[in-house]
């Protein structure tokens, strides 16, 4: 490519790009992209969408400190009954000590990691108006989707609902945005389960017996819902003792589905060091 000088009317001066014939259009092509991407770098450098510190292109969203913290929170033996840290060889039944004598209204459950330090501080923004985050936290999602053994079985999509007072002031449901991260290849959202009592913040409730009587009847399914036969994955954020979760899970059973698996970004509870 050749740079020229050229005047206009007015005699005003302007530099435009001209195109050398001799060289293939290919490298023109290539040429231009580089020097695009270059004043692109310049005038908006990229930054962390965690913590805003400065990144270079190739570092896909996140710094190296937000990735090693992330790569910590993730990963590792878990449950596949309630989604707690747990050594394989310790479960009995397909199930981990801490869950053998609870009952869940869901088969089976998948999770990104556990809640703390990065991915603690990305679910939190991300409730706060933070949704840019969702394609890091939507790739952790398809990640935990593809090992959790059921994704197959999959036929609809469920976000855990908001009550709509809650839905309007925050402006979305996370888990609805979070869903629609999620690759599949024959899997649809469903948004026919809602939320139709007002419940306390689950954080605020001290045991799980009152977390669980605090969501108690707080769902329902609307008419002409197509649950039935169904095998449906509820998505969600975080779980801490799974009564958000397992109320949802009764009320699809109720409703005729054939199976219900959860799929949550992180279990809370962990220790995480």
């Amino acid at each position: 490519m050749t740079w020229e000088l050229v005047f206009v009317s007015g005699g005003e001066g302007r530099i435009i790009a001209g195109v050398d014939s001799a060289k293939p259009k290919g490298t023109i092509r290539q040429g231009v992209r580089f020097a695009l991407q270059g004043l692109n770098q310049l005038l908006w450098p990229a930054v962390c969408i965690n913590c805003a510190e400065s990144i270079c292109e190739t570092d896909k969203s996140l710094c190296r400190r937000c990735w090693d913290e992330l790569l910590g929170c993730t990963g590792g033996d878990y449950c596949g009954r309630c989604g707690r840290d747990a050594s394989k060889f310790g479960m009995v039944g397909g199930a981990c000590p801490d869950c053998q004598s609870r009952e869940f209204h869901f088969e089976a459950i998948a999770r990104a990691g556990v809640y703390g330090r990065s991915l603690k501080e990305m679910i939190v923004a991300f409730k706060r108006g933070r949704t840019e985050l969702d394609s890091v936290l939507g790739f952790l999602g398809n990640s935990a989707l593809q090992g959790g053994g059921f994704c197959r079985e999959i036929e609809v999509f469920v976000p855990v609902p908001l009550h709509w007072s809650r839905r309007l002031a925050r402006g979305y449901n996370q888990s609805l945005v979070l869903a629609k991260r999620l690759r599949h290849k024959k899997a649809k959202i469903s948004t026919d389960l809602v939320r139709i009592r007002r419940t306390k913040f689950q954080p605020m409730m001290t045991s799980p017996a009152k977390r669980a009587a605090n969501v108690a009847g707080a769902f329902a399914v609307r008419k002409g819902h197509g649950f039935a036969g169904r095998a449906i994955c509820l998505v969600d954020d975080i779980k801490t003792t799974g009564a958000t979760l397992n109320e949802c899970a009764r009320m699809l059973k109720e409703a005729g589905a054939s199976k219900v698996f959860a799929l949550v970004l992180s279990v809370a509870g962990q220790n995480v060091g």
